[in-house]
C-alpha cells in the first residue's frame, strides 16, 4: 500500500544536538526504512541551517542516521531562493559564513559579492577592530560594481563588520564609496534566510541564531534612518514559501518512487515552537484556505514572508496537483522546547505568559505555537504518525 503521507523533519534538536546524534533518531529511521535501507515514506529534512551546501548536509545526515540521504531530500534555509529568478542576474551582496559564494551560485545567482570582497575594496568602512584598520590611506576604489540587492544567508562570524557594511550598502543605494546623500527609501531588496532567534547545540542553553543578527540589523537601520527595514522575502521556517517548497519535493519524491497514491497529509516534526510549530501550523492554515480559495492570514508587514502570492514567481504552479490537505505539527522535547515550562497552563493568558521569539514580520498568534501533538522524541513522533495513518 503506497503512503498517502510524508514527513518533514527538523534537524537540530530533533535528529542531532550539535555533532551528537539523538539516540531516538536512528530508531525512528529504522522504522521508516525497509530491509534494504530504503525509505518507505517520502521524507524531507527541513532545517534552518544555511552555512553549508545541501550535499554536505545530506552526507552528515546519511552518517548520523545510517541510511542514504540525497541532497534532493534536504531543504536548507536558503534552498527556496533558487525559485526567486528575478534576482538571479542582479549583483547581490551575500552575507553569512561558510561557502556563501558557492551557495549563491548553485542557487542560480550569477553576480555575487561577499562581505570580505566589499571590505577589501573599501577598507575604510570596517573600523571596529583597530587591528584591521588600514595603516595608510588607501587609494580610491575604482571599477567596483554597484550592489543591487542583499542576501542574508545566516549569522556571520564578525557581526560588527557585516552590520556596518550592510547598512552602508542600504544607505548608499549600493555605492558605499559615495558621499552620503538623501537616504533612499524604499531601500535595495533584502532577502533573508533563517529567522530563528535561538537554536539548540550541545550547550545546556539555546544559542543565538540568525534571527538575533536580523534583530540587530533591523534595530540599527531604524535608529539610523527612523524607518523600518523591509524584506523582499523571508525564507526558511516559519515562512510558508519554505513549506510550499517542501511539499513540492515530497510529491516529487513520491512520483520518483512510483507511489501512485496522492500525498494527502504532512507531519512536521520539530523542537522549536516559534519556527517549526508556528511554520507547520501557518502552512496548515494556508492549505485549509487554499481549498476554500481564501488568502491565509498571519503576516503583519511583509506579505511575501508567508503568503501564497509568492507562487506567482516561484515556478511551482506548473503541473501542481493540489492534493495535500493538512500539515500536522509534532513537537519533541529533545531540543529548544522544554515540557511544562514553555507552554502556559492557560492558553488564554498566552500573550502575557509567553515571550514571542518569532520574527518581527510575523504576528504572534498563540494558536500557531500550539503543536497538534507533543511527544518525547522523534521515534515517538514517527510511531504517532504511523498510528494515525494505520501504517505499520
Amino acid at each position: 500500500q503506497p503512503p498517502a503521507f510524508g514527513f518533514l523533519f527538523d534537524v537540530d534538536g530533533v535528529l542531532v544536538r550539535g555533532s551528537q546524534v539523538v539516540p531516538a533518531a536512528r530508531q525512528a529511521f529504522q522504522r521508516l526504512a525497509d530491509s534494504r535501507g530504503r525509505l518507505r515514506v517520502p521524507v524531507v529534512f527541513l532545517t534552518n541551517a544555511g552555512n553549508c551546501l545541501r550535499s554536505a548536509k545530506a552526507r552528515e545526515l546519511s552518517q548520523a542516521l545510517g541510511l542514504q540521504v540525497s541532497p534532493e531530500q534536504v531543504i536548507l534555509s536558503h534552498s527556496p531562493l533558487r525559485l526567486f529568478s528575478q534576482f538571479h542576474r542582479k549583483c547581490m551582496l551575500v552575507a553569512g559564513q561558510g561557502p556563501v559564494e558557492e551557495n549563491a551560485q548553485k542557487l542560480g545567482f550569477k553576480h555575487v559579492v561577499t562581505i570580505e570582497a566589499l571590505r577589501k575594496a573599501y577598507p575604510l568602512l570596517d573600523m571596529v577592530d583597530q587591528s584591521r584598520r588600514p595603516k595608510e590611506l588607501p587609494p580610491p576604489t575604482t571599477g567596483f560594481p554597484t550592489i543591487e540587492g542583499v542576501i542574508l544567508f545566516g549569522e556571520p562570524v564578525r557581526w560588527e563588520t557585516s552590520l556596518q557594511l550592510i547598512i552602508d550598502i542600504l544607505l548608499s543605494n549600493g555605492n558605499p564609496g559615495a558621499e552620503l546623500q538623501d537616504i533612499p527609501y524604499p531601500h535595495l531588496p533584502v532577502l533573508a534566510c533563517n529567522m530563528d532567534l535561538l537554536w539548540m547545540a550541545e550547550a545546556k542553553m539555546p544559542r543565538f541564531g540568525h534571527g538575533t543578527f536580523l534583530l540587530c540589523l533591523e534595530s540599527i537601520y531604524k535608529k539610523v534612518t527612523g524607518r523600518e527595514l523591509k524584506y523582499e522575502a523571508l525564507i526558511g521556517k516559519p515562512s510558508s514559501v519554505t513549506y510550499r517548497y517542501a511539499e513540492y519535493l515530497i510529491k516529487q519524491q513520491a512520483e520518483e518512487q512510483g507511489w501512485k497514491s496522492p500525498i494527502r497529509r504532512l507531519y512536521a516534526v520539530g523542537d522549536n515552537p516559534m519556527s517549526d510549530i508556528y511554520g507547520a501550523n501557518l502552512y496548515n492554515n494556508y492549505l485549509k484556505s487554499a481549498h476554500q480559495n481564501q488568502v491565509q492570514a498571519g503576516v503583519k508587514r511583509s506579505p511575501q514572508a508567508a503568503s501564497p502570492q509568492t507562487e506567482d514567481h516561484l515556478e511551482l504552479r506548473k503541473g501542481y496537483n493540489n492534493s495535500v490537505e493538512s500539515c500536522k505539527s509534532i513537537l519533541v522535547c529533545t531540543g529548544v522546547y522544554r515540557r511544562n515550562v514553555d507552554v502556559p497552563s492557560n492558553t488564554e493568558e498566552c500573550t502575557t505568559e509567553m515571550v514571542f521569539h518569532g520574527h518581527r514580520d510575523f504576528c504572534f498568534d498563540p494558536s500557531l505555537v500550539e503543536a497538534s501533538y507533543i511527544v518525547q522524541d522523534v521515534n515517538d513522533a514517527v510511531q504517532l504518525a504511523f498510528k494515525k495513518e494505520n501504517w505499520s
